[in-house]
């Protein structure tokens, strides 16, 4: 049985989730997990590997998995793109998790081909401006609400280690707040700054959570869902005027590099406090920041003006 029990979803126009998986297909999403877990991923990278290959598993529900070739996955990823639509996010899903599978667990004699992970789309995120800040933060009176978008914004964690923030990980002393294993499994520390220590003290007075800052209504030692702060975040936005889904919790991160960039910061610092592995990850913010650009004249107007 397997050790992790995962919600397959209806799949339009070919409900995969009716094609039940047979023994030989349960028994290699087993021994998947226990490679991941082995590995020491994340429990976001174990959901998700497990979900994309109990899919695949589901659409060759007549085939044993041994069976499955490259041209197979090709396929399945064909299907996807032109039946379901899906983006460039999810094709790289797919191919990652094939790929783990593939040369870790079944250990088939071939390697999957680039062709699989698909072409990155160099797209620039969405970013507040300073001013946007200012009127999203000043117009929050919701003590955590507030808090909320304090800690992302002033701190520039991801929402799932916000979810997993503790209080011991609350330093005032030292002035930072400790990251426990953050994305690629990585210690770090970023910023508490006086205005988040104000936030934090007002909340903790209506809500007294205890281990987690933010922990679940129904089962106190457990954190809050991602899900539920991202309700939190997009509410705070409407609330502060802006159109539902246009600024996410991921826009406040992107929001706190840039701005520390428009007001001096260097990137390697900035790399430390976002947990990026490669500065070439940070470097994207360097496409957003308004200092430099609004520093640079046109070369058009040297030539057209005396």
């Amino acid at each position: 049985m397997l050790l992790i029990k995962y919600k397959s979803y209806h799949v339009k126009k070919n409900e995969l989730s009716k094609n039940s998986l047979g023994e030989n297909q349960l028994y290699w999403l087993e021994e998947n997990y226990r490679a991941l877990l082995v590995g020491n991923y994340s429990k976001e990278s174990i959901r998700g590997y497990l979900s994309e290959l109990r899919l695949l598993f589901h659409y060759y529900h007549e085939k044993n998995v041994e069976d499955i070739t490259q041209q197979d996955i090709t396929q399945y990823i064909i299907f996807i793109k032109t039946v379901h639509g899906v983006g460039l996010a999810k094709c790289r899903s797919v191919a990652h998790s094939c790929s783990f599978f593939f040369k870790k667990v079944i250990q088939k004699p071939f390697v999957l081909p680039t062709v699989l992970y698909p072409r990155k789309v160099f797209v620039l995120p969405a970013v507040m401006t300073q001013l946007e800040i200012k009127q999203l933060y000043n117009t929050l009176v919701d003590v955590r609400q507030k808090v909320v978008i304090s800690l992302l914004y002033g701190t520039g964690i991801r929402l799932n280690e916000l979810r997993n923030l503790q209080w011991q990980d609350i330093e005032r002393t030292n002035q930072r707040i400790k990251i426990r294993q953050g994305k690629g499994a990585r210690d770090r520390f970023t910023l508490l700054s006086p205005t988040i220590v104000k936030d934090l003290e007002n909340y903790y007075r209506k809500y007294k959570t205890q281990s987690y800052v933010f922990e679940s209504i129904l089962i106190k030692s457990k954190p809050l869902h991602n899900r539920s702060l991202q309700i939190i975040v997009n509410a705070a936005m409407v609330k502060a005027g802006f159109v539902s889904g246009k600024y996410t919790a991921h826009t406040l991160r992107h929001s706190f590099a840039t701005h520390l960039l428009d007001n001096g910061c260097d990137i390697n610092t900035i790399k430390i406090l976002l947990g990026h592995a490669d500065l070439r990850t940070t470097g994207i913010y360097l496409h957003l920041q308004q200092s430099k650009r609004d520093g640079i004249i046109s070369p058009l107007e040297y030539a057209t003006h005396e």
